[in-house]
């Protein structure tokens, strides 16, 4: 009785466009904060570098070849690179300045050796895991991050040898050893895979180790920084491709790609959530704005609810509960619809080649029921100033 009392001189024209407008919001603003989140992650513990990092270097050119230009950096243009407003960190990858080579050192699989090219870089351009990424000197072995390509060229040696090819995880079981080697004397130290990345063409192996071998075995010629780690910020890698552009250097064209894709799609997700917000934002306002034009045109109704005994907590809880259960109803047909996008968006995604994470993100739940929180709060303060209004 008490609602149609009350909700009798409404005009429901506004309250739909209101409707509408959070609804297309909601679900738009639960979409984008989703899939922003979900696109930033893309490439996670699928390779080793961290999110928006590149390793580059210098392009060869004529010049070059005929060392009249420099393919090393100095520290200068390394300083000059990191002071760009668009990069978050530089920092170079330190190559081995001594002979070393790598070898299998497992009876169960036969002896393959190779002189090879190692590498370290900081730590925390490192998006690998692992308690054993350290090295000391009398340490049982070196842990080594072993390109993909190397696992490919083993496997088709063992396939021409007429071996069964091997798995990651049996390649993290294999024995290996280095041997390290000076002009006088050499080494040799046991080593064992703990990752495997398709970003980096050499052996990484830990700072420590490659502080040890440059002092000790080094072979005298001068140290030269030929690469460096470039990590980007979010949502600007245009600018990171510009500057190789402008200062003539290249990067593996897989990290372009997968850089370039989540810098794009990561900037539209970026544009559609403004504009969700924005929708809910002057939807949320609209319900409100409606809700004091209603108790304006009821304001006879609710001095006489007043006059003759009723609560003004009564009242103004139905007001309250009325446009609450609005908002509860369109935030929920939002998420419904959020979950048929998904299943779509997921599908255009995987035979687009971007495979992301598919489970839920739970910053987009609670992202939502945030919004429903503070309209809850702003509807309860409009409702009760309404009506202490006509005290």
């Amino acid at each position: 009785m008490l609602n149609k009392l009350l909700y009798k001189n409404q005009d429901k024209k506004q309250l739909v466009i209101a409707i509408i407008g959070a609804f297309m919001g909601i679900t738009f603003l639960i979409t984008s904060i989703h899939y922003l989140i979900k696109v930033n992650d893309f490439g996670k513990g699928s390779d080793i570098l961290g999110p928006n990092t590149i390793i580059v270097q210098k392009k060869v050119t004529n010049s070059s070849s005929l060392n009249m230009t420099k393919t090393d950096f100095s520290e200068n243009e390394i300083k000059k690179i990191k002071a760009e407003p668009f990069i978050q960190d530089v920092q170079p990858v330190i190559s081995n300045n001594f002979d070393v080579s790598f070898e299998t050192a497992d009876p169960m699989v036969p002896r393959f050796r190779s002189d090879v090219f190692i590498q370290t870089v900081d730590q925390k351009f490192l998006d690998v895991k692992s308690t054993k990424w350290h090295w000391k000197e009398g340490d049982k072995f070196v842990p080594i991050i072993m390109p993909r390509d190397f696992l490919v060229m083993l496997n088709t040696f063992m396939s021409s040898s007429g071996i069964p090819q091997i798995s990651d995880d049996l390649a993290m079981d294999i024995k290996f050893k280095f041997t390290l080697k000076g002009e006088t004397d050499k080494e040799w130290v046991d080593a064992r895979i703990i990752g495997f990345t398709n970003e980096v063409s050499s052996i990484l192996v830990p700072e420590s180790f490659m502080e040890y071998g440059n002092a000790k075995y080094t072979s005298g010629k001068e140290k030269k920084i030929t690469q460096i780690m470039i990590s980007g910020k979010e949502s600007e890698f245009g600018l990171v491709e510009d500057l190789l552009k402008k200062r003539g250097l290249e990067s593996k064209n897989a990290q372009m790609v997968v850089g370039r894709l989540k810098s794009v799609v990561g900037t539209l997700f970026l544009v559609v959530l403004g504009i969700s917000i924005i929708a809910v934002f002057v939807s949320g306002l609209v319900l409100i704005q409606y809700m004091q034009l209603l108790m304006s045109r009821n304001a006879y109704e609710v001095r006489t609810l007043l006059r003759i005994g009723f609560f003004p907590q009564v009242v103004i809880k139905s007001f309250f509960l009325y446009f609450v259960k609005i908002f509860g109803i369109v935030s929920s047909l939002g998420l419904l619809v959020f979950f048929v996008f998904k299943y779509f968006l997921d599908t255009m995604f995987e035979s687009g080649g971007l495979y992301i994470d598919t489970q839920i993100s739970m910053i987009a739940l609670i992202s939502l029921a945030g919004t429903y929180l503070l309209f809850v709060l702003a509807s309860y303060r409009t409702a009760k100033n309404g009506i202490f209004k006509q005290y």
